[in-house]
C-alpha cells in the first residue's frame, strides 16, 4: 500500500511542484506541510515559492508552491546546507 508521503514524492517527481489546493484535489492530502517536512528530513530539497492569487471571491491571497529540486540541483544545493 502506498502512503501519502510516497504519493506526494511521486507527484513532485512527475510534476515538479504542488500547492495545498492541488494536494487536496489530486492526492486527497490535507496535511501537505507535514509530508513536505518528512521528505525534507529524508534529504529531499524542496523549496517554497511564495505565490499571489485570488480566491473564489476575488480577494487577494498568498500561498506557497512547494518545488522539488531535481537531482543535479539537489546535489549542488545539498552542499550549501551542510
Amino acid at each position: 500500500m502506498v502512503g501519502h508521503k510516497q504519493r506526494l514524492l511521486d507527484y513532485l517527481e512527475k510534476n515538479g511542484s504542488i500547492t495545498t489546493l492541488e494536494a487536496i484535489q489530486e492526492l486527497g492530502n490535507t496535511r501537505l506541510s507535514e509530508y513536505i517536512r518528512q521528505l525534507r528530513a529524508d534529504g529531499y530539497i524542496i523549496k517554497n515559492e511564495h505565490q499571489k492569487g485570488k480566491n473564489r471571491y476575488g480577494e487577494k491571497v498568498n500561498f506557497d508552491k512547494f518545488v522539488l529540486v531535481k537531482d543535479e540541483e539537489n546535489e549542488k544545493m545539498y552542499w550549501l546546507f551542510i
